[in-house]
């Protein structure tokens, strides 16, 4: 099941890089549900988005 809310937060965040305000609440929300372990996975997806989406490079302060 924690596998699952992974793969969705990763698709709902790749659907909304479009907005960088929507992305960092939709970081917080996934940092907040995500286990430890997972988040450091985020992180690594999140790095490749920002390299396509610059303007992203403000919510990585939501990931410690």
């Amino acid at each position: 099941m924690a596998r699952a809310m992974m793969e969705y937060t990763k698709t709902v965040l790749d659907k909304v890089s479009f907005d960088s305000n929507l992305f960092c609440r939709e970081v917080q929300k996934a940092v907040q549900r995500l286990l430890p372990y997972e988040v450091e996975e985020l992180k690594i997806f999140i790095l490749s988005l920002v390299q396509q989406n610059p303007e992203l490079n403000q919510c990585l302060i939501y990931l410690k």
